[in-house]
């Protein structure tokens, strides 16, 4: 019990952190943005007007999808936008890595019928009985 209240706790943090939270981050481009924005001339809007540095390569995504540019596509409401998207995010790995735990987790394929379980395991010795 006490390992599924941790679990939780863990999950309802990060919902909360990507739902309300993520809607404070700093709108300044990070350090990667940044560092591709070295060499270039910028306007008070962020936007390259000159220079040459490797932003003036960037283009939308091909792609695109619901969740793309930290919202979701059709909401106007962007703090809503930004809290639903991080939330679905949190949500979806969640899921995928719950699932994914769960494949790699070891089961027996079916219950011992009596003697030791280390007798069947590579590795450890055998006991005799006798």
């Amino acid at each position: 019990m006490r390992k599924w209240s941790f679990v939780v706790g863990g999950l309802l943090v990060a919902l909360l952190l990507a739902g309300v939270v993520s809607n404070f981050a700093s709108p300044h481009p990070d350090g990667l943005d940044s560092s591709l924005r070295e060499g270039c001339t910028l306007d008070t809007d962020g936007e390259i007007t000159g220079g040459s540095c490797p932003a003036q390569q960037e283009q939308e995504h091909e792609i695109g999808g619901p969740l793309a540019d930290y919202g979701i596509a059709g909401l106007d409401n962007e703090f809503l936008s930004t809290g639903l998207s991080g939330v679905l995010g949190v949500l979806l790995t969640f899921v995928l890595a719950g699932g994914a735990f769960r494949l790699v987790r070891r089961r027996d394929a079916a219950p011992e019928t009596g003697g030791s379980r280390d007798a069947d395991r590579p590795g450890t010795p055998a006991t005799s009985q006798g």
